[in-house]
């Protein structure tokens, strides 16, 4: 996989706090930021599917049991 940089601007007391809180974890600053934002878009894509879901189950609340989909799909 190959990489690229991003450079991200911040205060002096925002570098500071993302370096100490990833130090608590044992992670470099570049390894917390990336997953955290990886995190944080993988958040929303859930949402999305979430809110997909929810809107078909609304047009059509009908349920299975476990026995009628293990049935059906196995």
């Amino acid at each position: 996989m190959s990489t690229t940089t991003i450079t991200l601007r911040l205060a002096d007391a925002e570098k500071q706090l993302l370096a100490d809180y990833a130090q608590t974890f044992g992670m470099s600053i570049s390894e917390f930021v990336r997953s955290s934002a990886l995190a944080r878009v993988e958040d929303e894509l859930d949402l999305v599917a979430w809110d997909e879901a929810k809107r078909e189950f609304d047009k059509n609340p009908k349920t299975l049991t476990a026995e009628e989909v293990a049935s059906k799909y196995l």
